[in-house]
């Protein structure tokens, strides 16, 4: 038996024949939502300029809102406009981003701030075309900003709005399959209004992440539920259909940290291609052997500790990581050499992009050796 709808869930309900109609309804039903249950207390809406909505959305990319709340404070502290984050160290920023992983963004991030200082006065053009040839915005991202921040008629299709969307209308096939995303791309223009484009964008987010949401959504509670295809269907924990499953490889790699006496840390910038780009990482090795051939380049060793192996998984593949420790190591060089490396100290350790696996394995040697 289907969930019972409560008042809140009926209220704005309207008869439509025609799809503009039809159109109006889904839009007002929403905002009277939104009025009453929607997110208007998040960071980046006080004040919702464009540089604020970019960051959040660019964060909000793969990552739930609780945790790019903490992200986007520190961030905007550190860097409150955009100027200031195209002129910001690019190791600056990557340790800002430090956790939220996926750090291309951020890479684009910087370099669109810095094409914005280039060709466009310092600000986010509000030309959709110019905006969308950014590095990192999409056509969702460019919407996004233009909706949230100039409240100009932008639809997004976030994943959120993917899931609304694809219940609502009963649209069968994975939601990053080109036809199916078109389909979807229509019925987002169609529901986006004319007034209050900016609310309506933030209620159809907010509607997706704390009510349409995977895998058991609170139809009770949605004010769209009256007309939901997958509702009336009991399609819900069928739609939106999952992404083909495939299996994925795994890989496999041996860590190096090397400590001297002053308790630095041996870290590599990793180079322009692969994983963790440009970002401050440990050395590494084939194999154990491999491992202690590399660690006697860069330093006189006596030892070694391994430490607990551990897995972390990338989107394409999973990466089982075998660290070894080399405490009271000798450099051979004092500071960074040709090959990019360097000894860093805790201090100067949290001011660079580190991967977020690099990151937690140093804090958990520092932590069980202050609690043995």
């Amino acid at each position: 038996m289907p969930p019972r709808r409560t008042e809140a869930a009926l209220s704005g309900r309207t008869s439509s024949k025609s799809s503009s109609k039809h159109s109006d309804s889904f839009a007002t039903r929403l905002l009277c939502w939104f009025d009453q249950y929607g997110r208007k207390d998040l960071p980046w809406q006080h004040p919702r300029d464009a540089y604020r909505v970019w960051l959040s959305e660019v964060m909000l990319q793969q990552t739930q809102v609780a945790t790019v709340v903490g992200y986007f404070d520190r961030f905007i502290r550190a860097l409150p406009t955009l100027t200031d984050l195209a002129a910001a160290d690019e190791d600056n920023v990557f340790a800002l981003w430090s956790g939220l992983g996926y750090y291309r963004r951020a890479r684009f991030l910087h370099r669109a701030a810095q094409l914005c200082v280039e060709h466009h006065g310092g600000e986010l053009p509000r030309d959709f075309d110019a905006l969308k040839a950014l590095p990192g915005i999409g056509r969702s991202t460019a919407a996004a900003i233009l909706a949230q921040a100039h409240g100009l008629r932008f639809a997004i299709l976030d994943g959120n709005v993917k899931r609304v969307l694809a219940r609502y209308h009963g649209i069968h096939g994975y939601t990053g399959q080109s036809a199916v995303e078109k389909q979807l791309w229509q019925h987002a223009e169609e529901h986006t209004p004319i007034q209050r484009v900016a609310d309506y964008t933030q209620a159809i987010m907010d509607l997706g992440a704390t009510v349409c949401i995977h895998p058991r959504p609170r139809c009770s509670e949605c004010p769209l539920s009256t007309d939901c295809i997958a509702y009336r269907d009991g399609l819900t924990a069928q739609l939106p259909s999952r992404k083909p499953t495939r299996s994925i490889p795994t890989r496999a790699t041996v860590m190096l940290v090397l400590r001297d006496a002053d308790g630095r840390v041996l870290l590599e910038r990793r180079g322009p291609q692969g994983v963790w780009s440009g970002l401050w990482s440990l050395p590494e090795a084939i194999d154990p052997q491999d491992g202690w051939r590399i660690a006697q380049q860069h330093a006189r060793i006596d030892d070694v500790t391994a430490l607990a192996p551990f897995t972390h998984v990338f989107t394409h593949y999973r990466l089982d990581i075998e660290p070894l420790l080399f405490d009271g190591a000798a450099p051979r060089k004092a500071d960074a050499d040709e090959t990019g490396a360097r000894w860093c100290s805790a201090s100067e350790i949290g001011t660079l992009g580190l991967p977020a696996p690099v990151r937690a394995l140093l804090l958990r040697i520092d932590t069980d050796q202050e609690n043995p």
